[in-house]
């Protein structure tokens, strides 16, 4: 280049420093931001204790809360470390990461882990997910009730169930397996028919009665019985099984009492409502006593 003539700068060149007083006005959380863009395009997410490590691409790709946290608009929180903190429950942030991502995701099953996710893209103001989990959430509430039945093997475990249930419980027992002689000739099909009674009965109702299966039975051999609890302890059975002889040999019989196995399931559920009764007129006679003078109860004592 010839002394004397004109000189190009480059357009970096032309860019003046901020002065001091402008550094000064950058808050730490902006600093911290800058210090973000500029050295990585990656981002460390610490999500109440779930770490998640993205992009600045993926978290601004769409206008919610991540864009106005990684834009400067809203104050983001960071460690010693370089996480970013967002206080909230971080079990469902990966599912909306793939959202932001891929513009769409499996929806859960369960009702409940929707709620949670609707909760999270709520929060984030994610609408297009909102939108689909609100959708799907009244999808599931129009859905038929799925009715579960467990199956338990020991004795702990009915009384877990009994503990935490709020309904009456209903447990068929059955276990083939457990007879020592020959079967009479009708004890299989009546067997089946105990069996397909119940299914029929957990479906319709489900709602109101808890219903359980036991394959093991306690331990003295049962091989067909019906239990019928309420308030947490047993209220009666029905015994489908008895011993009977057959030319000179005992022989398992299966009985299928099907009017008193509809009979006792009809009484477990209507004990469990008197049991509920009893317990309101019970706690109303307590605040009734409670705002009467002594000398009223006693005379009605007397009376």
């Amino acid at each position: 280049m010839a002394e004397g003539g004109p000189v190009l700068l480059k357009e970096k060149d032309t860019q003046l420093p901020a002065s001091p007083t402008q550094k000064s006005e950058l808050s730490s959380e902006e600093k911290a931001l800058e210090a973000i863009k500029h050295t990585s395009k990656y981002v460390k997410l610490n999500i109440g204790g779930f770490l998640y490590y993205t992009t600045l691409d993926t978290l601004t790709k769409q206008d919610n809360m991540l864009r106005a946290m990684f834009s400067g608009r809203l104050d983001v929180k960071t460690d010693g470390d370089g996480w970013v903190l967002i206080d909230r429950d971080g079990r469902h942030f990966g599912t909306m990461l793939n959202y932001l991502r891929d513009g769409s995701v499996p929806l859960p099953e369960a009702k409940k882990e929707t709620q949670e996710l609707l909760a999270e893209a709520k929060y984030y103001l994610i609408d297009g997910l909102r939108q689909q989990l609100e959708t799907h959430l009244q999808d599931l509430d129009e859905q038929l009730p799925i009715c579960r039945v467990p199956v338990i093997t020991c004795i702990e475990e009915e009384q877990k169930i009994l503990s935490k249930s709020n309904k009456p419980m209903i447990k068929l027992l059955y276990n083939r397996a457990n007879n020592k002689y020959s079967y009479t000739n009708t004890s299989d099909d009546n067997l089946l028919k105990n069996i397909e009674l119940f299914d029929k009965l957990s479906v319709k109702f489900s709602g109101r009665v808890r219903f359980v299966k036991d394959i093991c039975g306690t331990g003295r051999g049962e091989i067909c019985y019906w239990m019928f609890y309420g308030s947490g302890k047993k209220v009666t059975e029905v015994c489908c099984e008895s011993i009977v002889y057959a030319t000179e040999r005992k022989q398992t019989k299966i009985e299928f009492p099907e009017a008193k196995i509809l009979e006792e399931t009809l009484n477990i559920m209507l004990y469990e409502m008197r049991c509920e009764e009893e317990e309101k007129a019970k706690a109303a006679r307590l605040r009734g006593i409670g705002s009467r003078t002594p000398e009223a109860i006693l005379s009605e004592d007397e009376l």
